[in-house]
């Protein structure tokens, strides 16, 4: 083999840059990954699991079958970085269309992490075999073994460093999730084949040069036909999903936001994927949350935790005697949507314009727990937060929260919780309500009438005794109280289903 076209020293610079560089290409496509199956699995914890496991353990497949390659390293390592960049690239694409058309991705996700895992797997051993090509012209390629290795996984772990940090605050709120795999993939194409056709260009045959450059300017291609075509694909994709017009979508930092209808028909509120809200039947939902908490007692100051859409704060504003009401939500981008959009505006009757009402930007456990939380402060405070099964909301349903709630709460006050479907998640919905107990609350389950299934909890501070009844237009669930639910903790999301 001749030597590469570049001083040793140099040489080794080069191999460790695209070390750092396909380091970070390939957490990139593990984060994608956990980040998208999350969004249209759901279950976070499980997802991170599932993807993780799978990958490490490919990624010793992926080291022993590089084993083979490393007598042919330089075209080995093309080879390895085109496919990588080829399948990580696109796979944020192809979940999401098994998703949409085909209904299930779990089947999808375990076969990319496992092809993903392989091919990352093989990097090492074949850079290590390229930088000691590389050094080898200086003599240091047998006498420096220990730091060759070294240098070599530092590189890679500062590089999945600087791939983890871009993913969350770089790629996913400037292109999201299916243009940033696309972007990556092409990162990590050029990389690897810049590496491999210019360095290591003499040890290759012309005829693997031929195939190497076909095949990387294949991949380039194939990645800036669907970068330029993913507009399409999301509009498509949404509508195979949501099985509506899609009138608004946006990715607001937090979430994605998506309603469908008509302008001046029913509007339907999709939150990651899952249906927040359906015009047809919220009046329901939120009349059943808010008034069985403000028929009895005072109710001049009402907290909102959640609630951007406004919801729940025009349910509030209705009742007489209400001064004030502080919604306390994580989104700016949704309480935009809920002020301008004409649709959501008019349903939550404009009232972001009433003047009684406050919002504060935060997440309402930090909130809660920090000093602008007014202690005593709040007559009624309601929880319309998302369904306690989806794991991001776990702290949002423990016992913690619900102790910080207690504590802003006046003397004869009411919390009120919206706890998830009573009939098809009963553990769920009965693990809240422990949990709202094991807080020092006393508690009157209900649930709102007719379909579909919504659960809420009315509870008061103990020494309160119980709490009131909440009145016509709801049906007490206490009956199906099951024996031995265990309440969660900040630590055990234990309802997560």
């Amino acid at each position: 083999m001749r030597p590469p076209p570049v001083r040793p020293d140099a040489g080794r610079f080069l191999v460790l840059l695209v070390v750092f560089v396909c380091a970070a290409c390939g957490l990139v496509y593990e984060l994608e990954l956990v980040a998208l199956a999350s969004y249209l699995i759901g279950d976070s914890v499980t997802q991170a699991s599932v993807v993780l496991s799978v990958m490490v353990f490919a990624m010793g497949i992926g080291s022993l079958l590089a084993k083979r390659l490393r007598c042919h390293a330089a075209v080995g390592f093309g080879l390895v970085e085109a496919a990588l960049a080829l399948i990580g690239g696109c796979s944020a694409l192809v979940l999401y269309a098994a998703f949409a058309w085909l209904g299930e991705a779990r089947y999808a996700l375990v076969a990319f992490s496992l092809a993903i895992g392989v091919l990352i797997g093989a990097e090492i051993p074949l850079l290590m075999s390229l930088i000691q090509r590389a050094s080898r012209r200086g003599g240091r390629g047998e006498e420096d073994a220990a730091g060759t290795v070294a240098d070599l996984f530092a590189a890679d772990y500062v590089g999945a460093l600087v791939g983890g940090l871009a993913f969350p605050f770089l790629l996913l709120p400037w292109l999201g999730q299916l243009t940033g795999a696309l972007l990556t993939g092409a990162v990590n194409a050029v990389a690897g084949g810049a590496l491999v056709l210019w360095l290591f260009r003499r040890d290759l045959s012309p005829r693997s040069r031929w195939w190497l450059l076909g095949a990387n300017l294949t991949v380039l291609a194939v990645l800036t036909t669907a970068t330029a075509l993913v507009g399409d694909f999301e509009a498509a994709a949404r509508r195979a999903v949501y099985g509506e017009p899609v009138r608004v979508a946006v990715h607001t930092g937090v979430q994605e936001v998506v309603l469908t209808g008509a302008e001046d028909g029913p509007v339907d509120l999709f939150l990651d994927g899952r249906l927040q809200m359906s015009g047809g039947d919220e009046d329901r939902h939120h009349r059943a949350l808010v008034r069985p908490a403000l028929r009895q007692g005072p109710h001049a100051h009402v907290l909102v935790l959640g609630g951007g859409d406004g919801l729940a704060a025009r349910e509030v504003l209705r009742h007489p005697g209400v001064r004030s009401v502080t919604v306390v939500e994580l989104d700016p981008g949704m309480v935009r949507l809920a002020r301008t959009d004409p649709a959501l505006a008019a349903l939550n009757g404009h009232v972001y314009r009433d003047p009684r009402l406050r919002v504060v930007y935060a997440d309402a456990f930090r909130w809660l727990r920090g000093t602008s939380a007014p202690r005593h402060g709040y007559d009624v405070v309601v929880a319309d937060l998302p369904d306690p099964g989806v794991t991001p909301s776990a702290k949002l349903y423990s016992q913690e929260f619900y102790g910080l709630a207690a504590g802003v709460l006046a003397d004869g006050g009411r919390l009120v919780v919206h706890a998830g479907p009573v009939g098809t998640r009963p553990h769920a919905y009965w693990t809240v309500e422990s949990t709202i107990r094991a807080a020092g609350f006393a508690t009157r389950p209900y649930r709102a009438p007719g379909r579909p299934d919504r659960g809420f909890v009315l509870a008061v501070p103990a020494a309160m005794g119980t709490p009131p009844d909440p009145g016509p237009g709801v049906l007490g669930v206490e009956e199906q109280r099951p024996r031995g639910v265990p309440p969660s903790t900040l630590l055990r999301p234990r309802y997560a289903e």
